[in-house]
């Protein structure tokens, strides 16, 4: 018992007689069991979950016990707390009820939206076709049947479906019975038929989107409307394909979620002030208590006694009206207001208590029983504070619904009208004067919803309003809380539907003292925006720190903007500054520009540009480049251009920073454009430039006409060579001759002073090498390599196509082999070859160059012997060397140490002799400066085993093709092969 009563001493007050009613109808026998009140439900659903558990666990033995019989069992079982015969899942059942009682409007409004995704009335569908494929999967779920869908649209909606959803079932029903009894095709859709299906989905595709009418109807081209209201997606295909007129054609529907702006996405106004509920409708005690409350059953009153007797009484006024005060007897305090309960009481104390006064305050109040009706969200009878008001019981109700009044909430008592209340009273004026106190049994009643004008664009409350007393426009944009800055005043339209019952816009004066204009109920005001062009002022955009808007007067000048060089990012032209310009009344698009550097060394000067009202000026960064910018410019010129008037566009190319189409200025000359093009570059030839006119002539034939500039006093600012310029003029500054970006070569190996050096056109080898002190002491110049790029490229391209060749030859031969299985040196061509071609494609060409250093040097500098050089060329001089290298077919390819009294055949076998593959008749030397000597009508090599042999030589045997027939081009591959690795070789001799 006392862990009951830590329990009821942790709630509010007010809730204690209800606990106490439960108690002891708990007490009683099953028999007289008797069941909570709906008020008492009510009271103890405004208790938070754990004060419900608590009480719950107390009284019904934690929810599972026999002691939860009678009320509290019965309580038990509605709420979840147990009881016998309960399980878990009712009770999970029984909670989530409560908790769908407690939602706010909002949430319900989300969880019906979400429960029903069907369509809904003016949605956007888009809707595919085409032709029926038998490849084609079918749709998900498309052998449902109609009394399938029919069952799931039911169970959605809770066992009540809408009527609309079920009027589209029927006539998707009637549309399947009728497909089912129309006779399949017996074959093929003929040519005709094909071509009336094809034009008849190339119109519905043409109309997409759609949107359904008000009552959920699609109409497409050419057939009848179909209603598809509360379908879902799924349904609404099925039901679009079923229809006769879409035989042979396979139909989806997809709804767009689109949300509705402007005035269709108006909402009414003040409906969501309900959207937040109260967390408990408990009474209220620490509030003021009113002047004129009038006291009730279930109040309490503190009655402090001091004098001769000192103590505090706390009574509960009785359903009777009265309290009983010892010494005193019963006092009628019912009815009566406060202030002459707490008279009488002190009265009666000081009158029959001698030298006994008394203090009388109230404690809580109690619990009163009101009525919510007409259109309340939740209509019905609440339990609410006796302090409440009609707002508190609007809060209990969930408020009013979207089709209820908000300016005439009635007030009756007894059947009597007392009191209307105006929310917008409330909601907009903060007015609480009407919000009446309610007493027990009083009704609230809600109207249907009065007049409306809707308000849309630049008013600060957009929205649907409810008007009473509001009959002007004034009066209404007062309601919407008044126009925004944007609103444009002049422009403001009322769409009405006349008497004629035609759908007319009316225009509305919004200016001072002339927005008298009447509204009427269905009356749609618009207010549009001022425009969002600049009426006044100047921009300045681009490479600069402060970018903005600047005011604009008259005289303003280029340096009044832009005050110092300062103000720019690094790497700003300030000698081009564009500043584009529209030139009244027709707001045509002209292009000056501007020498910032010019007009800051001389303000208000002609260099200092004036401005006018509208300019956009652009400071450029040379290092990004102007496209982006000027290219929308000359498209608008290009867009002013006409046969009489060209468009004003200009071109600069050749030696300038920055080439391309500039606008033509007025009066603009060769020097401006150079200046627009950021500029001579350093290889520009500034004697002479070449200026390209085109004109028409009176024949109306382009012709073409080439000026030769002075360049030089052009940039001077002569007269005579600063040539005006005209529209589609180009101007082309030529590069100094014999300029270009320096080259060099670079010295490797046993040079005196190794390195790159930049030359000059035209010089060559032997002039580098005297610069580089000439050879070491320890040079080969006989070994020395030469290698130039542009003949490595050659030589690689030539690899890569000789590769190509092979691959093309290996593929005839496989195939070859393959037919002819008798071919007996077929496979073994066939491993050789993709061996080769394997080595070919993994081969990199060098790009050496044969020549005789030694030669060079005792030649006179540009004699025969000597080489032109290029950019990139690169000499390797490499040591003094004393190997000869044996490569090819060979037992062991080696290098020998160099001894003059043996011969070629003697090193052959010194690497172990040839092998059976090798060709002996082809045996070549590849001297030590890439030269190659052959045997071939050479008489040197008549000697055969006696060949002189010198150091660095290199003897390659290569391979005897003849003895593979189906490769008789390859020996030529070899020999390839063989050269780039002797290359190869040499190069990294270092």
């Amino acid at each position: 018992m006392m862990n009951v009563r830590k329990h009821l001493l942790g709630l509010p007050t007010g809730f204690l007689g209800v606990v106490l009613c439960f108690v002891a109808l708990s007490g009683r026998s099953h028999s007289q069991a008797i069941s909570p009140t709906p008020e008492m439900l009510q009271m103890f659903q405004g208790l938070t979950p754990e004060q419900q558990d608590a009480i719950l666990k107390q009284f019904t033995g934690g929810g599972s016990g026999s002691s939860g019989g009678g009320a509290l069992g019965a309580l038990g079982s509605l709420l979840g707390g147990g009881g016998q015969g309960g399980d878990r899942e009712a009770q999970a059942q029984r909670r989530q009820a409560l908790a769908d009682q407690a939602k706010t409007p909002e949430e319900e409004d989300e969880q019906e939206e979400a429960q029903n995704p069907g369509l809904k009335r003016d949605d956007w569908v888009v809707i595919e076709v085409q032709l029926h494929s038998a490849a084609r999967p079918a749709l998900p779920n498309q052998s449902r049947t109609v009394s399938q869908l029919a069952a799931q649209a039911q169970s959605a909606s809770g066992g009540n479906p809408n009527p609309a959803v079920s009027q589209s079932l029927a006539a998707l029903a009637n549309s399947q019975v009728a497909s089912s009894q129309t006779p399949p095709s017996d074959g093929e859709l003929t040519d005709q038929d094909s071509a009336h299906l094809e034009q008849l989905m190339t119109l519905i595709r043409s109309r997409n989107p759609y949107q359904l009418s008000h009552d959920g109807v699609l109409t497409l081209p050419g057939l009848a409307p179909i209603p598809l209201l509360g379908l879902t997606e799924e349904q609404a295909s099925l039901r679009l394909r079923v229809d006769p007129a879409f035989g042979g054609i396979d139909v989806h529907l997809t709804r767009l979620p689109l949300k509705k702006t402007g005035v269709e996405g108006l909402k009414p106004f003040g409906y969501s002030l309900f959207n937040h509920r109260l967390t408990t409708f408990a009474p209220f005690n620490n509030v003021p208590l009113p002047s004129d409350y009038t006291v009730g059953p279930g109040d309490e009153l503190n009655v402090q006694l001091y004098g001769n007797q000192n103590r505090s009484l706390r009574f509960i006024v009785g359903r009777d009206g009265r309290i009983n005060l010892p010494s005193l007897g019963p006092i009628n305090v019912g009815g009566q207001s406060f202030q002459a309960v707490k008279a009488e009481i002190e009265s009666r104390v000081e009158r029959q208590m001698i030298g006994t006064r008394a203090s009388v305050s109230m404690g809580d109040t109690g619990a009163i029983r009101v009525f919510v009706l007409g259109e309340a969200r939740r209509p019905g009878s609440y339990t609410i504070s006796a302090l409440g008001t009609i707002t508190s019981a609007l809060y209990a109700a969930g408020g009013a619904k979207v089709v209820g009044s908000l300016r005439d909430i009635q007030l009756k008592r007894h059947g009597t009208l007392v009191r209307s209340l105006d929310l917008y009273d409330l909601l907009i004026r903060g007015d609480t004067t009407d919000d009446a106190k309610l007493l027990q049994g009083d009704v609230i009643f809600i109207p249907p919803v009065g007049s409306t004008i809707g308000v849309d664009g630049e008013v600060r409350r957009p929205a649907i309003y409810e008007v009473k007393h509001e009959s002007t426009v004034a009066d209404v944009i007062e309601l919407a809380g008044g126009l925004t800055p944007e609103a444009d005043t002049a422009k403001a339209m009322v769409t009405r539907i006349d008497q004629g019952r035609h759908r007319v816009v009316i225009a509305a004066d919004l200016s001072a003292g002339a927005n008298s204009e009447a509204l009427h109920n269905g009356d749609v005001l618009r207010v549009l925006r001022l425009r969002p062009t600049l009426d006044s002022g100047i921009v300045v955009q681009g490479h600069l720190y402060a970018p903005g808007t600047f005011a604009y007067r008259q005289g303003i000048r280029l340096s009044d903007v832009i005050h110092s060089v300062e103000e720019l990012r690094p790497d700003a032209d300030i000698h081009y500054l564009l500043i584009r310009r529209e030139v009244p009344p027709d707001r045509r698009i002209r292009v000056v520009s501007a020498d910032l550097a010019a007009a800051l060394r001389a303000p208000g000067s002609t260099a200092d540009t004036e401005l006018m009202s509208h300019d956009r000026i652009t400071v450029f960064d040379l290092a990004s480049g102007r496209d982006r910018v000027i290219q929308p410019v000359l498209n608008e010129l290009r867009l002013q251009g006409t046969s009489g008037s060209p468009s004003e566009v200009v071109r600069v190319d050749g030696r300038v920073k920055v080439p391309g189409d500039y606008p033509l200025e007025p009066g603009m000359t060769v020097s401006d454009l150079v200046r627009a093009g950021g500029g001579m570059a350093d290889a520009a030839y500034g004697n002479e430039a070449e200026l390209t006119r085109y004109s028409v002539a009176s024949d109306q034939s382009r012709h073409t006409e080439h000026i030769e500039v002075d360049l030089a006093a052009a940039l001077r600012g002569d007269p005579a060579a600063n040539i005006r310029l005209q529209p589609f003029d180009s101007l082309s500054v030529k590069e100094v001759p014999l300029w270009q970006t320096q080259e060099s070569v670079t010295l490797k190996g046993e040079v005196r002073f190794p390195g790159d050096y930049t030359i000059r056109r035209g010089e060559t080898l032997s002039s580098v090498l005297t610069r580089a002190g000439g050879l070491t002491d320890f040079a080969f110049p006989e070994g020395s390599v030469f290698t130039r790029e542009s003949l490595r490229r050659r030589e690689q391209e030539q690899l890569d196509l000789l590769a190509e060749r092979m691959q093309r030859d290996l593929t005839v031969l496989a195939l070859q082999t393959t037919v002819a299985v008798g071919q007996g040196g077929g496979a073994s061509a066939l491993a050789v070859g993709q061996s080769l071609l394997g080595q070919l494609r993994t081969s990199r060409a060098v790009g050496r160059l044969v020549i005789d250093v030694p030669r060079l040097m005792h030649s006179a500098p540009g004699s025969s012997a000597d080489v032109i050089l290029r950019g990139g060329d690169q000499l390797i001089v490499p040591k003094l060397q004393q190997q000869v290298m044996v490569l090819g077919e060979v037992q062991y390819s080696t290098s020998h140490l160099y001894n003059p009294r043996l011969a070629r055949d003697d090193y052959i076998s010194l690497s172990g002799g040839m092998t059976r593959r090798a060709d002996d008749g082809r045996i070549y030397v590849v001297r030590a400066n890439g030269s190659v000597v052959a045997q071939e009508g050479s008489r040197w090599f008549q000697q055969g085993a006696h060949a002189t042999i010198k150091p660095g030589d290199t003897i390659v045997v290569p391979l005897n093709t003849e003895r593979i027939p189906p490769l008789p081009f390859w020996t030529a591959v070899t020999t390839i092969m063989y050269n780039v690795a002797i290359a190869i070789a040499a190069v990294h001799s270092l």
